[in-house]
Order: structure tokens, then C-alpha cells, then sequence
């Protein structure tokens, strides 16, 4: 079922690691009240997921990228299986899983708001160990991004790539990226081991306060690892643009990008991680990436689904 990414022989990758599942959208005109029956404007099924979105988007901007994620066999799955083909993305190190089922997420999405709501079954499916990880080749890829999830297995992959890191010539080195979308205290330690690091749907007086810390730290960031990187911060806001804070200690903001029609936010955070990367990658500055993110994301959010975006 692995497919490959587009790019030229030998181009070193971009590798997602986190969660995909299966998303049933349906678009309603207004939001329901609670025990009532509506219809739907349009219903579909779509391949979610925070890493698998980011994964999605990549590959819409012309970046070779991987994922990495737990499946089991079935109708579900291969459903996803295909439309990882469709986009180009490589499933090679897709851990299939022998018992479980995929996770489900029943998303409604308001036409009159463009608000989605999410009602995620996050199932008995093991997420991918450190085990699985060590069958990645690290030498392939200039990037990995690590939506944290099972935070004891996530670490080990951390130090695995930090040990590549250390014995490897500079431009073999991996960049190393961690969302964190929920600032649970278990997930917490990985901000540590990410040399960019993404709040998500955080407070913005939280993401700000970390943002302080980083800065009070010299610039280091929540800590940094590796190859001797500063972290660097970012935090958005969704209507209200984004902010970070780079390895120098200096803070950049971005506007957002509003569509004239807001139509689908449904993976805009996603969007921004997958564009922002993908500018970071580029070797662009950390202000360009964060405008980039900031505009991509805007367009994502005036279509529905991600082709469009560019």
C-alpha cells in the first residue's frame, strides 16, 4: 500500500509522525440544536488527522513528505491507504496494527461560520513506538515533525534522531518539529526536544507566557537539544495572525489572511504547521514562514477540503 512522494532521486524528505483517522464531514447551514434532525448540505468522507493533514498539505506545495501513523486492515483504512496515494505521500513506515480499529471523527462544518466542530473517537489503535521508529532510515530526511501524543515513546524517537544529530555533518542533520495542540502536562517534556516548536489551541495568555519564558532564556527557547539549535517558539491565533520567537530571542508576528468567505476551518491549524515547515525548510526566514503559514492557512479556510490552496 506505500507510495512515494514526488522529487528527485535522492531528495532528502519531510516526515510527519502522529495521528491519522478517518473524518465524516458534514456541512449543515446552521449549527443543530441539541435533539433535533436536520439535513446536511453536503456529506464526505475526507483523511484527517493532524499529521496526516500537514502530510496532505506538504505535498499540495511540492514538498516530498512521508507519514508515519498506526492503521489496521479494513474498509477504512483502505480508504485512507488510497488517498495517501492520491496526494503522493509515502506510507512506507505506516505501522499496521493487528487489532484495533481506525479512529473516527464526526466533523460538522457551518456553513453560515465556517466553524467545525469535532467529535473525535480516538480508539483502542496503538500509536506507532520507538521500535517502529528505529526502521526509519533518519539519512532520508531533513525534517521531522512529531505531533506529541504518546509522550514516554516519543521521547526515545526524539534521542534517536539527537543521536544522529551529533554524529552527522551539518547538512545531514535532521531539523526536528513538535505541535502540541493541547498543553497536557505528559506532552509537556517534548518542548524540550523540539528545535521549532507549535502550540495549538492554547490560551493565547498561555502561549504567550511560554513565549516570555523563551525569550527570559536567552533566546534558547523551552529548552533545545541536538545539534546546539536554539528552539524556536511559534503560537497562533487564528483570526488574530501568529507570533514567535526565534533562536536570537527576537519575537515576529504575523496578520491573518481572512478569506473574503469563511467557508471550512477544518484543518487550518494543520495548513499552517504543513506551510511553515515547508518555508523553514526552504531556508527561508522565520518571518516569511510565518506570513507563509499565516496566508496559506487564510486560503484553507475560504474552500472546502485542501485542493485550492495553492
Amino acid at each position: 500500500m506505500a507510495a512515494r512522494a514526488g522529487g528527485a532521486a535522492g531528495e532528502r524528505r519531510i516526515l510527519c509522525v502522529g495521528l491519522v483517522c478517518l473524518d465524516i464531514i458534514s456541512v449543515v447551514e446552521t449549527f443543530p440544536a441539541e435533539d433535533s434532525d436536520t439535513r446536511c448540505v453536503s456529506q464526505r468522507w475526507q483523511r484527517g488527522g493532524n499529521a496526516s493533514n500537514s502530510c496532505t498539505v506538504l505535498a499540495l506545495l511540492g514538498a516530498p513528505c512521508a507519514f508515519m501513523g498506526s492503521l489496521v486492515p479494513g474498509p477504512a483504512a483502505d480508504f485512507i491507504a488510497a488517498d495517501f496515494q492520491r496526494r503522493g505521500v509515502d506510507t512506507a513506515h505506516i505501522a499496521w496494527q493487528p487489532r484495533g480499529d481506525v479512529p473516527c471523527a464526526c466533523c460538522l462544518v457551518n456553513a453560515s461560520s465556517g466553524s467545525r466542530t469535532i467529535v473525535l473517537h480516538d480508539t483502542n489503535l496503538p500509536d506507532v513506538t520507538a521500535r517502529d521508529f528505529e526502521r526509519v532510515d533518519l539519512s532520508r530526511y531533513k525534517w521531522i515533525h512529531f505531533e506529541a501524543r504518546n509522550a514516554a515513546e516519543q521521547e526515545a524517537m526524539l534521542e534517536r534522531v539527537e543521536r544522529h544529530n551529533r554524529a552527522a555533518a551539518p547538512g545531514q542533520r535532521v531539523r526536528i518539529s513538535v505541535e502540541l495542540e493541547k498543553p497536557r502536562q505528559e506532552l509537556l517534556p517534548l518542548m524540550g526536544r523540539g528545535q521549532v516548536v507549535r502550540g495549538g489551541a492554547w490560551p493565547r495568555g498561555r502561549g504567550l507566557q511560554l513565549m516570555g519564558g523563551a525569550r527570559g532564556a536567552g533566546g534558547r527557547g523551552p529548552g533545545s537539544r541536538g545539534a546546539g539549535v536554539g528552539a524556536t517558539l511559534i503560537c497562533a491565533w487564528a483570526e488574530k495572525g501568529a507570533d514567535a520567537v526565534g533562536p536570537d530571542g527576537e519575537l515576529v508576528h504575523s496578520d491573518a489572511f481572512p478569506p473574503e468567505t469563511l467557508v471550512d476551518t477544518l484543518g487550518a491549524g494543520d495548513t499552517f504547521n504543513a506551510a511553515v515547515i515547508f518555508a523553514l525548510a526552504e531556508g527561508r526566514t522565520l518571518q516569511d514562514a510565518l506570513t507563509f503559514g499565516c496566508r496559506i492557512a487564510g486560503r484553507k479556510c475560504g474552500i472546502q477540503g485542501f485542493d485550492g490552496i495553492v
